[in-house]
């Protein structure tokens, strides 16, 4: 196991900030999320795993520019730091290696 644990919904959510790159908020990383997974997010579940890889240093956060659209509230915008980097590359890494080690036969599979 490496140094740095993301859960599945951690490692989505890391991911999709690095495709939304300057523009990752809440309401685009949730939009993102649900078209490429066909997947719901709830807003609360969002916000929690946001503020928990803020937490652990995987991600910053910072306000831009309030607009009328958003009654004057400001986005949070938020962006991938040197360690979250570190943890999503460790993840990649250890999934590639247990991908790796399954044996073929395994996977020899027929689907009925």
């Amino acid at each position: 196991m490496g140094k740095f644990q993301l859960g599945e919904f951690e490692e989505i959510v890391m991911l999709t900030v690095g495709v939304l790159y300057g523009e990752a908020y809440g309401v685009s990383i949730k939009k993102e999320i649900e078209s490429r997974l066909q997947r719901n997010v709830s807003v609360g579940a969002l916000q929690s795993a946001l503020n928990r890889l803020e937490t652990k240093g995987y991600l910053q956060s910072e306000e831009g520019g309030s607009t009328s659209e958003r009654g004057g509230r400001p986005k949070r915008f938020f962006k991938i730091t040197a360690q979250g980097k570190r943890a999503i590359e460790d993840t990649k890494e250890m999934r590639n290696q247990l991908y790796n080690a399954i044996p073929n036969i395994a996977l020899d599979v027929k689907f009925a």
